[in-house]
């Protein structure tokens, strides 16, 4: 099954949205965000999906944040899942390398990760809004309201 192309928009909990609140998302989501920055032979060769969207689901796509966040002729992960995985169609492929979020992205994944940590451990009431939603939403997920002041 061949991932979608990006959404129009990145959702609403993207980590790489400017807007989105911080520490929504487990520390591992965050820390995966960082190596997409490097030189294309050092970076991971998997591709970032949405999470809106449990792993196995039919409707998984690209993260609309990363194909915006990052130069698609630069992803390793583009070339293995076009070239050797085949997780993606040529359109698909093309639909990441020409993709322009319409909403303001962080420059780079490491400071996405960067916003998404500040408040990881005491995440302020919007932040909480959205794991509420996320947890009604994937079920492949153990999201967790972290204890403390709201």
């Amino acid at each position: 099954m061949a991932l979608l192309p990006p959404s129009r928009t990145p959702c609403g909990a993207c980590p790489y949205r400017r807007d989105v609140p911080s520490g929504i998302w487990d520390e591992t989501d965050y820390a995966k965000l960082p190596p997409y920055d490097r030189p294309t032979p050092e970076q991971p060769v998997r591709l970032f999906q949405c999470h809106l969207y449990d792993a196995e689901d039919s409707r998984g796509r690209i993260c609309g944040g990363w194909a915006g966040c990052h130069d698609g002729n630069g992803l390793l992960a583009l070339r293995v899942a076009l070239i050797i995985s085949r997780e993606i169609t040529p359109e698909t492929e093309r639909a990441i390398r020409e993709y322009e979020s319409p909403v303001p992205l962080f420059a780079s994944g490491a400071e996405a990760a960067a916003h998404g940590m500040r408040e990881l451990e005491n995440p302020g009431p919007q932040a909480r809004r959205e794991i509420e939603k996320i947890q009604r939403i994937r079920t492949d997920l153990a999201c967790e309201i972290p204890e403390g002041e709201f």
